[in-house]
């Protein structure tokens, strides 16, 4: 790119490349939080744990669980194709669910922290032919390190809240110049493609939210079983990701819920597992019989509230639970995902605060015909009228899942817009036939 950075880059330039010799620091206090692997701290330094492929490489970048799994149709589309692929993320979970879930031929590397030198050494050994950037994480260094290379770059289910357009529009040249280095912006939504151009993305096509063609959560039959047995005969509702604050409310709607359904099993799933003591401490403490997933316990007659503290379960819960509260959306954190229970049949509800996914849960109200709830009064309530009513919960199941599956394509319509770029690559670095 020819025209001259604005001066925050330059200065952040600097000032990154200044901090360079902190890295050890930084990694050992993050390491010791266990938010690093300690055998893969090289890869933080854009130092390689494994060899490049000789195959053309596509490079696709996630920050974490959440956008790596929402890739992995892309992921395995781009290998149908017979491209390598070289996946980069920034935390421990997401490396492990890369480990399990990447197919043959795509491998996993910690992304470099956003120095100029490691990001310099990361692609200078990786020489990647495309880079795919997943929704919204995007280093500076990291981009323009890869523009300055003639490396595509194509952003994949871009999506910008409300909050970040707002705070980027306080630096326009700034995130001009960010957006103008990719190629193509690929969106969720007509709304983020409104806000991307404001912003100054050059290129924008709506394909619609990856997440909508994710395959339903899987489950270990030999786990799900004895949950099965332990909650035969009750009804059980999950309150699943949840923030702090909103396990307060969730344990409050139990609490008033308890006359009318004595029986009623209460599953908490906290966003951070770790969180899973302060979470039974709460509903203990409100007199309620708890249990914790964490400690090999599984809920009993008595139990009353079940914390699902543990990682890569959520598949067991959505199938245990009939109707499922999503969190972050009584606090102001914007929602999560709301398709994976939908797609294993539960009844959704949620709060106000859903600007992460504001679009779907508009269609999935609008298709329902309900709103959001407020506190743990109107969360009671709404609990009530589904858990006594099979009709009505099977209408809200039924009413998500038509238009989960009306929105879904965007896969599809995502390699449509990469095939160009893949083309040109095959042209340009495959052998021709003679």
């Amino acid at each position: 790119m020819a025209e001259r950075l604005p001066f925050t880059f330059l200065a952040y330039r600097y000032l990154t490349a200044a901090a360079t010799p902190l890295s050890g620091l930084v990694l050992a206090r993050r390491l010791r939080r266990g938010k690093e692997h300690p055998d893969r701290l090289g890869e933080r330094r854009g130092r390689p744990s494994l060899p490049r492929p000789q195959e053309p490489l596509v490079w696709l970048h996630a920050a974490s669980v959440g956008e790596l799994v929402a890739a992995l149709p892309i992921i395995e589309r781009l290998r149908a194709s017979e491209f390598a692929v070289l996946v980069t993320s920034g935390t421990v979970t997401s490396a492990e669910v890369a480990r399990q879930q990447l197919p043959p031929g795509a491998f996993h590397q910690f992304v470099p922290l956003d120095s100029p030198l490691f990001v310099a050494r990361f692609l200078d050994y990786w020489q990647p032919d495309l880079a795919l950037f997943v929704e919204s994480d995007l280093w500076p260094n990291l981009i323009l390190g890869a523009a300055e290379r003639r490396i595509p770059l194509i952003l994949l289910n871009g999506r910008l809240s409300k909050r970040s357009f707002e705070r980027w529009q306080r630096v326009p040249a700034t995130i001009e110049a960010l957006l103008g280095r990719f190629d193509l912006c690929l969106v969720r939504s007509p709304e983020d493609a409104a806000r991307f151009g404001a912003l100054g993305a050059p290129r924008i096509s709506t394909t619609g939210n990856l997440k909508l063609d994710v395959p339903p959560l899987s489950a270990d039959p030999a786990a799900l079983a004895p949950l099965r047995r332990a909650a035969v005969g009750r009804p059980v509702f999950a309150a699943a990701s949840t923030h702090p604050d909103e396990e307060s409310a969730v344990i409050e709607a139990h609490h008033k819920l308890r006359a009318d359904f004595p029986k009623l099993l209460t599953v908490i799933a906290p966003r951070h597992p770790d969180r899973g003591a302060e979470v039974a401490a709460i509903a203990t403490g409100s007199g309620l019989a708890t249990v914790q997933r964490s400690q090999g316990v599984l809920p009993d007659a008595t139990t009353e509230i079940y914390v699902f503290d543990t990682l890569g379960e959520l598949g067991l819960v959505y199938r245990l639970a009939s109707v499922v509260f999503m969190g972050g959306s009584l606090v102001p954190h914007g929602g999560q995902n709301p398709i994976e229970p939908i797609k294993l049949g539960a009844a959704v509800v949620h709060g106000p605060h859903v600007a992460n996914f504001a679009d779907l849960y508009r269609a999935l109200d609008d298709a329902s015909r309900t709103d959001a709830v407020i506190d743990s009064d109107a969360l009671a309530t709404r609990l009530a009228g589904l858990l006594g009513n099979t009709p009505a919960r099977a209408r809200l199941a039924t009413a998500g899942r038509r238009t989960v599956e009306a929105l879904a394509g965007a896969v599809d319509r995502s390699m449509a817009a990469i095939e160009p770029y893949l083309a040109q690559i095959r042209l340009t670095s495959w052998p021709q036939d003679a």
